[in-house]
């Protein structure tokens, strides 16, 4: 049987065709308000961001990862600023980004779950200037000691990478000058309020820990996944480490603990940031999206799969409360421990320092 189509009825054809296709996903993409989003591969999962893309149809997100933070902070001085429309730097690296006139005010107004943020993000002066947030905390977590508790006496603190030779060439010291001379000078009973503006005495006294601390190390390590696996084969029992080795170790059957020393504790924290150019629809996009960020859809997933911790209590009472205690809100007072990293002024002297026991 033959199939005749007037022009008529073609033109309705072709009229209903791209109807369709002005409905399709792919033109409602290319129609949609994109958000350029330059952050931490875990932090950008898809299925950590499916409630927000089903929730605003109108909004998409572009992903972008980075490696460091000064790898942030180099791309968008260098003008990737009008190419990003939202950022993920460190708490105690706003500033850097504030004084180089990259960043614009967090609206509360518009991101109301800011609201919600603990009591220690609201009071800490980091990522503000002049009454302004520029950077708003987002996640946080510790670096505790990390130990396997079948090869050690007892749960050790910061004298362990000190004092004693019990456990020499069996001990690990992360290679980063900041958070081994905080160690250092925890050790010491240096009080915080001077600890990154220490003087030439305290300088010295530093260095004297730091080079009888070496003697001690198995190694300065880098590499997370290098450090998990000398713990497996029990190169090293004990070391200054972030916490997944903790809760990979342990899931492979080994005992591990994870010792939070009572002369402090290194807190970290990250923020959300919108780089100065952002402005209309695409901004009101961006703070959408960073209230979404900090509120209980995220803060579920984000606690599951990270498992980190979000700034906000907006997903505190959906979570288990051995999950809770993974990601260290079943009591907040561990914060009162945390001592939170800033840049010393004489940073350059504190890298030459490191570098200087390295090689000794």
């Amino acid at each position: 049987m033959a199939f005749h189509i007037n022009r008529r009825d073609l033109l309705k054809t072709v009229a209903a065709g791209a109807a369709l296709g002005a409905l399709s996903p792919i033109n409602r993409a290319m129609a949609a308000t994109e958000v350029s989003w330059m952050t931490w591969e875990n932090l950008a999962k898809p299925e950590y961001l499916q409630a927000f893309l089903d929730a605003n149809a109108g909004i998409d997100i572009a992903k972008t990862f980075i490696g460091t933070d000064d790898e942030q902070f180099a791309k968008l001085r260098a003008g990737g600023a009008d190419s990003v429309d939202l950022i993920t730097p460190g708490l105690d690296k706003v500033e850097y980004y504030v004084e180089s006139d990259l960043l614009q005010p967090i609206d509360f107004d518009k991101v109301t779950n800011g609201k919600l943020l603990y009591d220690a993000f609201k009071s800490s002066p980091l990522g503000k200037k002049d009454g302004k947030t520029y950077g708003i905390p987002f996640y946080w977590g510790i670096n505790p000691v990390v130990y396997r508790a079948d090869l050690m006496d007892e749960e050790p603190d910061w004298s362990v990478f000190f004092e004693g030779d019990k456990y020499k060439g069996k001990l690990a010291m992360r290679d980063y000058a900041l958070e081994g001379i905080m160690i250092a000078a925890m050790y010491l009973g240096i009080p915080r309020e001077e600890m990154f503006v220490m003087d030439d005495k305290q300088l010295a006294e530093i260095k004297k820990a730091l080079m009888a601390q070496k003697k001690l190390l198995r190694t300065y390590w880098n590499s997370i996944s290098d450090l998990t696996n000398l713990f497996a084969s029990g190169e090293v029992v004990c070391a200054f480490s972030w916490v997944p080795p903790y809760y990979d170790l342990k899931a492979r059957g080994l005992d591990m603990g994870m010792a939070k020393p009572k002369q402090g504790v290194i807190g970290w924290c990250d923020t959300l940031a919108v780089p100065a150019g952002v402005e209309g629809e695409k901004l009101d996009a961006v703070f959408k999206l960073v209230n979404y960020l900090l509120g209980p859809d995220y803060g579920k997933e984000l606690a599951v799969g990270g498992p980190y911790a979000q700034s906000t209590s907006s997903a505190r009472d959906l979570i288990s409360d051995e999950q809770k205690d993974k990601i260290f809100i079943s009591d907040l007072s561990i914060m009162d421990s945390f001592v939170w990293k800033q840049n010393p002024p004489r940073y350059n002297e504190w890298v030459a320092l490191w570098n200087e026991v390295k090689a000794s």
